[in-house]
């Protein structure tokens, strides 16, 4: 398993793409928390905190397709460079401005939301050059989607220690500071430069004329809801334990959990299309999710949490695949910032309907809509019709004809 994660890694610019979009995202996975930080240092209230926070969401959630379909047609550093330098300045403005004037906050964060670039999106579409070989671009996939998870559950660390060392200001300076760097890395980068989508049919659906993908959008939806959820149920779950670090025991669980089902998932082959495989995974995902309602003792349900997590960076990694598959030609990573995207809003819708749930049923309610987002995620896939439909991008090209065309990208890079 190790090797093959080594060899992977080895390959030219990988490690480099891989941390340093990991690093660049690292503003997006600790927002939340850095914005709810300072709005409450400086006299706000968690309606307040959550306002500003769900403006920074719906914007980075618009934001995704609209700058991936932009990455498509212009390249990756024409866009992706002047995109996260936008973002920092929206989040330096919110930083050093605070909530005075408040409309000033809300326009930072609807400028940091925005411009957040699509780098997760833009990393999957350099995959295919990089790595050259489909067995280590699907090892690829599991790779970053087990690390991302890493990241998420670093980086709010991070931003706590920050605070504690410095101040909230300070720490959102910081954090988007790194995030620069971390874009930077990536669109300098001879890959990054090089890249260029295959030529795209006019049309202002892009993407999501493709049933796959519109199919993939719903389902990790329903996925991001789950997650959503249990964030709220956790610390419903932690008031009724004991309280104190109660709740990042249930939550580092998950993350855990997906870890090392993505490493694992990522160090083999696996037969069979990728379609059906992920209908397999999320059934695990989906039926996973259920016991979280039993809320046994912390040590038991830090246990069941990292059972939760299991199936799911196999089931991101596995989705990655099937858009490669279905995304039309020349939208490639539109089509990876939809699925970020329907993702993201998933878990914003599920937070806000877990709220009331904890509020009235308590951590068992809350649980109990983390479970209905897996089955529905599940009864999405199964909907979306009983035989895997054609890959819309076979008429433009094989895979191996995309990996050939992204090597004489990189080749003609070197030479110039």
């Amino acid at each position: 398993m190790a090797t093959g994660y080594a060899d992977l890694l080895r390959a030219p610019h990988a490690m480099r793409l891989l941390a340093g979009t990991l690093i660049g995202r690292l503003p997006n996975a600790t927002a939340a928390l850095g914005i709810v930080l300072l709005t409450r240092a400086q006299g706000g209230d968690f309606a307040l905190a959550g306002a500003l926070s769900a403006v920074y969401g719906i914007a980075n959630a618009v934001g995704q397709p609209l700058l991936g379909r932009a990455v498509d047609r212009l390249g990756q550093p024409r866009v992706m460079l002047p995109a996260a330098l936008a973002s920092a300045a929206g989040m330096a403005v919110f930083a050093l401005a605070g909530l005075r004037p408040l409309p000033l906050a809300y326009a930072a964060m609807l400028v940091a939301g925005f411009f957040t670039p699509p780098l997760e999106g833009g990393l999957r579409a350099l995959w295919p050059g990089v790595l050259r070989r489909p067995e280590r671009i699907h090892a690829a996939y599991a790779l970053d989607a087990a690390a991302q998870e890493v990241m998420f559950a670093v980086g709010p660390l991070l931003v706590t220690l920050l605070v504690a060392g410095f101040s909230e200001s300070a720490a959102l300076l910081w954090i988007a500071a790194v995030g620069v760097a971390g874009a930077v890395s990536v669109v300098v980068s001879p890959p990054s430069r090089a890249w260029r989508s295959e030529p795209r049919i006019p049309d202002w659906l892009g993407p999501l004329r493709s049933r796959g993908i519109v199919v993939l959008v719903a389902s990790f939806f329903f996925v991001g809801l789950s997650l959503g959820s249990i964030a709220v149920a956790a610390v419903a779950y932690a008031d009724g334990h004991g309280g104190g670090m109660v709740s990042s025991y249930v939550l580092s669980g998950t993350g855990f959990g997906a870890l090392i089902g993505g490493v694992v998932y990522g160090a083999r082959q696996w037969p069979g299309v990728p379609e059906r495989r992920l209908r397999l995974l999320m059934a695990g995902l989906a039926v996973c999710y259920l016991p979280l309602v039993l809320v046994p003792g912390v040590a038991f349900m830090t246990a069941l949490a990292a059972l939760s997590g299991l199936f799911l960076a196999p089931s991101l990694a596995c989705a990655f695949v099937v858009v490669d598959r279905h995304a039309p030609a020349g939208t490639v990573t539109e089509a990876f910032s939809w699925i970020v995207t329907g993702f993201g809003v998933g878990a914003a819708v599920g937070t806000a309907a877990s709220g009331p749930a904890a509020q009235y049923g308590g951590a068992v309610a809350a649980f109990t809509v983390a479970g209905a987002g897996g089955l529905a995620a599940l009864a999405v896939l199964l909907a979306g019709g009983s035989r895997p439909p054609a890959p819309s991008n076979q008429a433009s090209g094989t895979e191996k004809d995309r990996i050939a065309t992204a090597q004489d990208g990189l080749r003609s890079t070197h030479q110039a």
